[in-house]
């Protein structure tokens, strides 16, 4: 069930980085329960946008709200302790530890002796991949390398939602994956948002935005040019917001209008 209000609000976030500017008055939201996608070409600004969410670069201009209160994220600590989690496209994941050391990974349980709490860290990590109906995942105790890519998103995404999260942002979860192991994937953005998770899709792909996308962000040229119903929008109308699109604001709304001929 998609909440009516906001669990994440950008207002007029802007960043530049030197004479380059990376993002200009951009507004964003997401609700509980919502699969909100994020789209645009090759430096529209996708990238700038999440990390300034995740607390790993500062912005320059605007404000965030969470739940309602603004908020200043310092750090992806401070994210984490919002609730706010970030799965990358490099997934950060280590090859030579298993599934539960990577589910846990700097965030170990131990014992007043030091000890790795292996039987409790085992069954959360079991819990949390159940929750997720990740069942192509052989034992918990097999090293990342040798599971699949859709089965390392999966691994990834379980980091993610393991720690309370309330917002997942995902960064091209599909890219270089096959056909079965998209669907893998496709499923899992889906069951967190039937679970009351916020989920920000980023990708090229539209089909897979089309499917699983409650409402999407176009961004071009670092500015929001438009935002999209699913359900009442085409991929063709889509497509025209990401390349030719040109943001005009009228009462704080973001607009489409053809880019005017130079």
């Amino acid at each position: 069930m998609v909440s009516e209000t906001p669990l994440l609000q950008l207002r007029g976030i802007s960043k530049s980085y030197g004479s380059v500017q990376a993002l200009s008055d951009v507004d964003f939201e997401i609700r509980d329960g919502e699969v909100m996608a994020l789209v645009g070409d090759n430096g529209a600004g996708k990238t700038t946008l999440i990390k300034c969410i995740a607390g790993i670069h500062g912005y320059d201009q605007g404000e965030i709200l969470f739940e309602g209160n603004p908020v200043s994220i310092s750090g992806p600590k401070e994210a984490g302790r919002l609730g706010i989690e970030v799965v990358y496209q490099d997934l950060a994941l280590c090859d030579n530890l298993d599934v539960v050391q990577n589910m846990y990974l700097g965030r170990e349980e131990r014992d007043w002796l030091w000890r790795l709490k292996e039987p409790p860290m085992e069954q959360h990590t079991a819990e949390t991949l159940k929750s997720l109906a990740v069942t192509t995942i052989r034992s918990i105790r097999q090293p990342v390398a040798s599971l699949s890519g859709g089965q390392r998103q999966s691994v990834a995404v379980a980091k993610a939602v393991q720690w309370n999260s309330k917002l997942v942002i995902l960064d091209e979860p599909t890219a270089a994956l096959g056909v079965a192991q998209t669907r893998q994937v496709l499923d899992l953005v889906k069951r967190l948002a039937d679970q009351g998770l916020a989920v920000v899709l980023i990708s090229h792909n539209l089909h897979d935005i089309f499917e699983v996308a409650t409402r999407i962000t176009v961004l071009r040229l670092g500015r929001d040019v438009g935002v999209y119903e699913r359900a009442t929008t085409t991929q063709q109308e889509v497509v025209h917001a990401i390349t030719a699109g040109m943001p005009t604001k009228v009462a704080g709304i973001a607009e489409t209008v053809p880019e005017l001929a130079t």
